[in-house]
């Protein structure tokens, strides 16, 4: 279920084909509430749970399910990203030594100010990602 809704119907509205695989990966997903993982989170919660998955399937599957507007992906770095179950407006606190994303509580962020957008775009969305360590 994704909320109240049926994985399967889920994926159908979003017009996305129930697959074995993707029907397994978004009960995994979205069967804990809001949360942040990567695809290598997500790959290793599939085998622990015997859904057989390789990596590979894992990231096309994050993507198609991004596409769609299932998940909100979030860049923390080049080579780092993690998936929203969250796709509301909202913006991230990253702690980079324990590679952790999680949500700015609240409406704690304001964003002015912003160029105009180049001639024929439009401003789509702004993520705000917060940069914490641990203090030495």
């Amino acid at each position: 279920m994704i909320g109240k809704i049926p994985v399967r119907t889920r994926l159908r509205d979003a017009g996305l084909r129930p697959t074995r695989q993707r029907v397994a990966l978004a009960e995994i997903l979205f069967s804990h509430g809001h949360r942040h993982l990567s695809a290598e989170d997500l790959h290793a919660e599939a085998l622990t749970a015997k859904v057989p998955v390789s990596l590979a399937t894992v990231y096309n599957t994050l993507n198609q399910f991004t596409e769609a507007g299932l998940l909100r992906e979030v860049a923390v770095e080049g080579t780092r990203t993690y998936f929203d179950t969250n796709t509301d407006d909202h913006h991230h606190f990253y702690v980079e030594d324990e590679n952790r994303v999680f949500d700015i509580p609240g409406p704690h962020v304001e964003i002015g100010n912003l160029p105009p957008a180049p001639a024929g775009m439009e401003i789509v969305r702004v993520d705000v990602v917060v940069r914490l360590r641990t203090k030495r």
